[in-house]
């Protein structure tokens, strides 16, 4: 009997090897992942929901995690063409707090005083994005905090290379005019 048409066996050492690549993948990247999707959708439950999704629509592509520095570049593309296509979807959705919501990072834990500033920038940066269209928000995290070319940006947001650099260019502006407020109204506040 000939096994010419069975597919080739695979040992349990290389499906472990296989399995443990994919946890490492995943654990390395969950909360990068996580965070930019909230970034453009604004909404914890969404945000998690879409990382899922995320994270499948990655691991059926195994062939793509053999280089795990180029797969995290690939996994970033994922999740912001996900998070957008949802939002092409399902139009606006609700704003919420996601500090508590969060894990924490398995890296050593920040003094209390670090705590706080991370706590500090990271309110002041979220309530910053709120100032921006959900368009210019997008473009400016893809481009300046995901680091995407112009052109990925323009091809994931089906507009073209101006009209994403205008998106940048203004929400750069309004970023920039919210920190002279902000900076103004802590200056004026009584110590």
């Amino acid at each position: 009997m000939s096994d010419r048409g069975a597919p080739p066996a695979i040992d349990a050492s290389q499906l472990a090897a296989a399995q443990e690549i994919q946890n490492r993948f995943i654990s390395d990247n969950l909360r990068r992942v996580f965070l930019l999707i909230y970034r453009i959708v604004r909404n914890v439950d969404d945000a998690q929901d879409l990382t899922q999704e995320a994270f499948i629509k990655a691991l059926q592509r195994q062939d793509q995690l053999k280089e795990l520095d180029k797969a995290a570049h690939w996994l970033s593309r994922i999740a912001s063409n996900t998070a957008i296509d949802f939002l092409r979807r399902n139009g606006k959705v609700n704003f919420c707090e996601i500090d508590s919501l969060v894990e924490p990072l398995s890296e050593p834990s920040p003094s209390p005083e670090q705590a706080v500033l991370r706590s500090e920038h990271r309110a002041y940066l979220e309530e910053g994005l709120t100032v921006l269209t959900e368009r210019e928000r997008t473009a400016l995290l893809l481009r300046d905090v995901e680091g995407l070319p112009a052109e990925v940006v323009a091809e994931q947001m089906c507009c073209s290379k101006a009209t994403v650099r205008s998106h940048i260019a203004n929400a750069r502006i309004k970023m920039k005019r919210y920190m002279e407020r902000s900076r103004r109204a802590t200056q004026r506040k009584p110590s």
